[in-house]
């Protein structure tokens, strides 16, 4: 028998009427409740009506198109959003990544790898049990609270989505040090890396955008070519951990 999990409401946009049957079937039987919803139009409003746990969105919808409802989802919530594209079409999963989706499979897929992604997903976004003393994290100016799941730049909020807040708490635990592009997937994703895969650079991305929209250098978060990343510190600026 598979193992149960804890129910999570899903919302399931596509129009594959039959692939919707079917993942609400298979996803029920690992204690998902799944919404399934056959345009994009539909799909938006019910995604801003109701909270879900993670939206599984369709590019490809009649309607309006997935990336249409992954930008308006995105000026209001930050729900867990992994996108479904089509095999090959790279600039999909660029512009749904740069929109903000947490993740990405390209159809067809194997079920059992939409399961693990979900999963993924969905451990990276639970709160975590924190000692109070440890909840906070602060590096130069930037404050990560790790109970309340906020973070400040000089005292200025950042909205950051469930990836983005994880990938910077892997940066601020190693402030100064390059932090490996296989460490980081499998810390944030929950995957191990792959050459071609540019998930990671592309939530790096956003992050770097985020951090200097709200006042931080432009070279914060450094790429070391070929090897991983870096959030870059003075030296005369002590990291603290309250």
């Amino acid at each position: 028998m598979p193992e149960k999990m804890p129910v999570d409401d899903i919302l399931l946009i596509d129009d594959d009427v039959e692939l919707c049957s079917m993942l609400t079937e298979y996803l029920g039987r690992y204690g998902f409740c799944v919404t399934a919803v056959h345009r994009g139009d539909t799909g938006l409003k019910t995604a801003l009506d109701k909270p879900f746990s993670l939206i599984l969105l369709d590019v490809m919808l009649p309607g309006i198109d997935g990336f249409e409802v992954l930008r308006r989802i995105r000026t209001t919530s930050r729900v867990n959003i992994l996108l479904l594209t089509a095999r090959g079409e790279d600039v999909d999963r660029i512009v749904g990544l740069e929109i903000g989706a947490d993740d990405y499979l390209s159809k067809p897929f194997n079920p059992r790898e939409l399961l693990a992604r979900m999963r993924a997903i969905l451990r990276r976004s639970a709160t975590p049990v924190v000692q109070a003393e440890q909840s906070t994290l602060k590096v130069e100016g930037i404050e990560l609270n790790l109970s309340a799941r906020t973070v400040t730049q000089d005292g200025k909020k950042i909205e950051l989505t469930d990836v983005e807040f994880a990938l910077l708490e892997a940066l601020m635990r190693s402030p100064g040090k390059m932090v490996s592009r296989e460490d980081l997937s499998e810390k944030v994703l929950g995957r191990k890396f792959h050459p071609f895969d540019r998930s990671l650079d592309m939530h790096v991305s956003r992050l770097r955008r985020k951090l200097t929209d709200s006042g931080s250098p432009e070279d914060q978060v450094k790429t070391i070519r070929g090897a991983g990343y870096q959030l870059a510190v003075e030296l005369d600026h002590p990291v603290r951990t309250d």
